[in-house]
């Protein structure tokens, strides 16, 4: 059974490739997986991919993809390029859309598709404000089934939400948990959270955390901290790993 490291990805939150790579360097080998976003990405482009790949490194791209069918499939087939294992898009994008992702993805060496449901940073009232009346917990799950209809077999939810939608997904279904505070440190900018223990004992599959080890004063020593939570709280029924 893969331990603790497959579990937890690192959000290389940064400007640019020289500040991500340092703090890669600074956890070591620490870490086996790091998440490259859109503010980082838009400034290393491919590159900081083949970087964290030469390294050993497993690459989760949160570019979060949301256009019409015939571009969300030709970008699904150029992470596969680049070497990424995991990609998001958004569940809000629509059947046609997700259809034509997955179909992308069935090519050898394509990453592993998540649909992100409702981000981690909106609570009831920025949703309502968007048009949509049900609760966040309801728009995930209603997102959650149009996706698994779609072929989409791994999502981006927050820990509120994560054992409701293993339940309607089932136990093969990749949970990708943000949003995840250790007891003690800032909430920063996100509305709905969890510790790393409640979100594993819910049934996430991995925990992606950010600034609690980015901005710790040991990086290796918080990441650390983290996977001795993950050990302590496995719940060897609802493991499921990318």
């Amino acid at each position: 059974m893969p331990g603790p490291k497959a579990r937890l990805a690192v959000a290389l939150d940064y400007p640019d490739a020289e500040q991500a790579l340092r703090l890669v360097d600074t956890l070591g080998q620490t870490c086996q997986w790091f998440k490259v976003g859109m503010e980082l990405y838009y400034a290393a482009g491919n590159t900081i991919i083949y970087q964290l790949r030469d390294r050993g490194f497993n690459v989760f791209l949160d570019l979060k993809l949301h256009d019409i069918p015939n571009t969300v499939a030709g970008a699904v087939r150029s992470a596969t390029q680049a070497g990424a294992s995991l990609l998001t898009l958004h569940a809000s994008g629509g059947a046609a859309m997700m259809v034509a992702a997955a179909e992308a993805a069935c090519a050898p060496g394509s990453p592993r598709l998540l649909a992100v449901t409702v981000l981690t940073s909106m609570d009831a009232a920025q949703l309502a404000g968007t048009g949509i009346t049900a609760s966040p917990a309801d728009q995930v799950l209603r997102l959650a089934k149009l996706a698994t209809q779609s072929g989409i077999d791994g999502f981006v939810c927050s820990a509120e939400e994560v054992a409701a939608v293993r339940a309607a997904t089932g136990p093969d279904t990749l949970l990708v948990i943000p949003g995840i505070r250790p007891t003690g440190t800032a909430i920063g900018d996100q509305k709905r959270i969890a510790t790393p223990a409640q979100a594993i004992a819910d049934g996430a599959s991995m925990l992606v955390v950010g600034r609690p080890i980015t901005q710790a004063p040991n990086p290796a020593a918080a990441a650390q901290a983290i996977f001795d939570e993950i050990a302590k709280a496995e719940a060897p029924q609802n493991l499921t790993y990318p």
